[in-house]
């Protein structure tokens, strides 16, 4: 009986260190204490002071200096904040009231934020080692930052359809079906990402995760796997290291990777490849471009003025509005350019015009209902009329697409570059003829040094001359030349020699190329890349095309793993991914 006792209790022991194993412990914090905006050092910690909740600088800085209430990941990522990122001034602070609840103060005393827990019995807070704030009544959680997300999710954290992350205008949700969607301003869809086709079932209530080796999956009752969403970059790199799933103020999500202690952190993965294919991110009336790598916001023409001259993601408006408008009103014609048009606005805005071009902008500049168009240049006459109100903009050399937009006339051009840059134009193609004459040369250089290297050799050697017709015999007619990789060098070499930088594939890609491991695309014609440009009436470029259609920062895993495919929101988004051009567009930030 004793032993059973003892085995007994044995058990019982084990049992009670393994859930409390399981659920990660936390520091307590009492009601009453309180956090300073004036004291930034003052935190509290998560028991292994893995995660600390205090007040961190806001970002980017400001003057005079601001602070939001965070929870940061060691060195200082933050990962929640307390109001969505509200900022207080150095006399805020974060009070743990005997109420029971959390509130975020302004230095005049106005409350930013609360938790809405008073009279709910709670008792103590906490913060543990997953990053996770609790309030607790007694044991039971009364609220959690998991179940209040922000603007990022880490591990150990579910996500359920009735959570959404927010940043500005942009929010991430998942849908009941499985879904996952990116919004502008709630209405929105331009980013959407489902199951595929080997996942035949329907979902019951689906759930997100950040495995902590880095990939993103769903869960489900009806599924008997998880079926995965995204692999990081960094999938199962060992390490102290966290990696987590952001929501940017410029509407792309991500992964994020983070070495303890660093306070830094790496991209790992993007949901959306193309920037420029985030609605609205350059604001009302302006458009995305890309300048060398990175994109860029403008305005269409002299017609429209920056809203914030410091900050060209802002937009841009009409120097004179239409209706102010003490002249005719024309259109201003855009080459290469499309207004985005997403769900819902697509199911309305869609016409077919068996005259094409002209008759999709005519249309709209007849009507008072139309603002802007986008026409397709691709023989299909298919037509997006845009109703006035909010238009984001996209411009690229290789865009099969034409719009206009109603102005005030006269038309009144960006300042071009176009005698600057034609003249450049024809020294960029000079030089870039004169590595390909160079490197023929080159190589047929070469190729003269080795036959009379052999020659002599063979003239003065008895033992050489028996071979040398057979060598003159044989990136000719040797059977044991692999043509497909002399094809493949000479492609890699026409992509190395490419006029703009960003053209050229980095050293890892090449290797990549020249191995078959990478299927290569036909570089392009070095005029194409130097004399893209659009219409004198908006903006001058020149193209700037990828070898490879995968986007940079993300780590695609193999499809075989992939339970996930995107959906296709709109006929215009399609094989984009490769369009990235410089423009020469007036009041751009200068960052």
């Amino acid at each position: 009986m004793a032993l059973q006792t003892h085995i007994s209790l044995s058990h019982l022991l084990l049992i009670a260190s393994l859930l409390s194993a399981a659920v990660p412990a936390a520091t307590t914090i009492s009601p009453g204490s309180s956090l300073s905006a004036a004291n930034p050092t003052t935190t509290w910690s998560s028991p292994n002071d893995t995660f600390s909740l205090g007040f961190i600088p806001s970002d980017p800085p400001t003057s005079p200096p601001s602070y939001i209430a965070a929870i940061s990941y060691s060195g200082g990522v933050p990962v929640w904040s307390a109001g969505a990122g509200k900022a207080v001034d150095s006399g805020g602070t974060l009070q743990f009231l005997p109420s029971g609840t959390l509130r975020l103060v302004n230095g005049s005393g106005a409350t930013l934020w609360d938790s809405n827990t008073t009279s709910r019995g709670v008792s103590s807070a906490g913060i543990d080692d997953s990053g996770n704030l609790v309030l607790r009544n007694g044991t039971v959680t009364v609220w959690s930052s998991f179940d209040n997300p922000t603007d990022s999710i880490v591990p150990g954290q579910n996500f359920t359809v009735s959570k959404v992350l927010r940043s500005g205008l942009y929010s991430f949700k998942l849908v009941k079906n499985g879904n996952l969607t990116l919004l502008w301003n709630d209405i929105t869809v331009y980013w959407n990402q489902g199951l595929n086709s080997s996942v035949n079932t329907n979902l019951s209530s689906p759930t997100l995760g950040l495995r902590s080796i880095g990939f993103l999956s769903i869960s489900d009752p009806q599924l008997s796997t998880d079926a995965i969403v995204a692999y990081s970059s960094d999938y199962a790199e060992v390490g102290d290291i966290l990696r987590f799933l952001k929501l940017g103020n410029d509407g792309n999500l991500r992964i994020y990777s983070s070495t303890r202690g660093s306070g830094t952190v790496t991209e790992r993965w993007a949901a959306v490849t193309d920037q420029c294919e985030v609605f609205g991110y350059c604001g009302d009336m302006g458009v995305c471009t890309y300048n060398d790598t990175d994109p860029v916001c403008g305005c269409m023409s002299l017609n429209f003025e920056l809203v914030d001259p410091k900050d060209s993601r802002k937009g841009c408006k009409r120097k004179m509005e239409i209706k102010d408008c003490p002249q005719s009103v024309i259109m201003l014609d855009l080459e290469h350019t499309r207004f985005l048009s997403y769900p819902p606005e697509t199911d309305s805005q869609i016409f077919f015009f068996s005259a094409g071009i002209s008759a999709c902008r005519l249309n709209c500049l007849g009507s008072s209902a139309c603002d802007a168009s986008t026409s397709l240049s691709d023989g299909t006459g298919l037509c997006y009329s845009k109703t006035p109100g909010f238009l984001s903009g996209y411009h690229g050399p290789a865009m099969s697409s034409s719009s206009y937009i109603k102005v005030c006339g006269p038309v009144v051009p960006n300042p071009s570059s176009s005698l600057g840059t034609a003249g450049n134009k024809k020294d960029g193609k000079l030089r870039a003829w004169i590595v390909v004459v160079v490197v023929i040369a080159t190589l047929f250089g070469l190729m003269a040094f080795e036959g009379g290297l052999w020659w002599w050799f063979c003239r003065n050697s008895r033992s050489f001359g028996g071979l040398s017709a057979q060598y003159a015999l044989l990136e000719l007619v040797d059977p044991d030349v692999d043509m497909d990789q002399v094809k493949r060098a000479i492609q890699v070499t026409f992509w190395c020699i490419q006029e703009q930088p960003s053209h050229r594939p980095m050293m890892g890609k090449v290797v990549q190329m020249l191995e078959g491991i990478t299927d290569i695309e036909n570089p392009p014609d070095p005029r194409a890349v130097i004399e893209g440009s659009a219409s004198g009436t908006s903006m001058t470029v020149s193209s700037n095309i990828s070898p490879l259609s995968t986007a940079a920062g993300s780590a695609p895993a193999p499809s075989s793993f992939s339970s996930f495919q995107i959906s296709g929101v709109s006929p215009l988004t399609s094989g984009r991914n490769t369009e990235k051009a410089t423009a020469s567009l007036i009041q751009s930030d200068p960052n």
